[in-house]
């Protein structure tokens, strides 16, 4: 089991969220990330956005986020989106990635996504990792179907359930289903809402790293509204 200064404690710093600490621009987004980084966190995840204040995979935007967040915090791994909510069209989606320039040290690949496997290869090919991502039971099996573990860096499990008992039982199945096909790949898990904070308790017990931020919750472990994400994981690093 990792000690906790090993275990990896992300931050998600941004997403589909109207809360107003949030960081959109990638100034913003640099000096966000390099204060949870004081405050603990050891991984980034980031979204870019457009002049517009829109999530965005266009190569521009993209490039301006990681070298923002680099240059603030040069020896953090930062892990860019490619969520397929941002550009449904699998196609495009593509063709918008295989256009950057500037990588990220990792992508997530939710599994359950059409077209991820091509995409995937293609960032891994220029030397990227990738973290596999299962938002549901349905994308566990899929990923312990297709059998690949060593293309991975580790498993994200994001028990997305609003419902604290809800996303506890699906943490603890998808965690059961990829035990089973002996992936011993480190885990990061994460919830959503006040759920994050039950999905990350279970965690921490168990040995995992934990992810927390604006994107998945904006509140507290006691329900409190948070100051931004700083706050968000000073709490985490409590669980750890």
């Amino acid at each position: 089991m990792p000690t906790t200064a090993q275990r990896t404690l992300q931050v998600a710093l941004n997403g589909a969220s109207s809360n107003p600490a949030m960081p959109r621009t990638a100034e913003e987004t640099a000096a966000d990330a390099a204060a949870c980084v004081e405050a603990g966190a050891n991984l980034l995840h980031l979204h870019a956005f457009d002049d517009n204040g829109e999530e965005t995979l266009a190569e521009g935007p993209v490039a301006r986020a990681i070298h923002a967040v680099r240059t603030r915090c040069p020896d953090v791994p930062i892990s860019m989106t490619t969520f397929a909510q941002i550009e449904p069209d699998p196609t495009r989606r593509l063709d918008l990635i295989s256009s950057w320039t500037t990588l990220p040290d990792l992508i997530p690949a939710n599994q359950g996504e059409t077209g991820i496997v091509e995409l995937s290869a293609l960032l891994a090919r220029r030397g990227v990792g990738v973290e596999a991502c299962l938002l549901s039971i349905a994308d566990a099996e899929i990923f312990v179907q297709r059998n690949t573990p060593q293309l991975f860096r580790r498993v994200v499990i994001e028990a997305l359930d609003a419902d604290s008992s809800l996303a506890l039982a699906n943490a603890s199945a998808m965690e059961a289903i990829v035990a089973r096909a002996g992936i011993s790949l480190e885990q990061l898990h994460h919830g959503y809402g006040i759920a994050t904070w039950d999905v990350c308790r279970r965690a921490a017990a168990r040995g995992h790293g934990i992810r927390v931020g604006i994107e998945d919750t904006d509140l507290l472990p006691d329900g409190r509204p948070a100051t931004g994400n700083v706050e968000l994981v000073q709490a985490a690093r409590n669980l750890l």
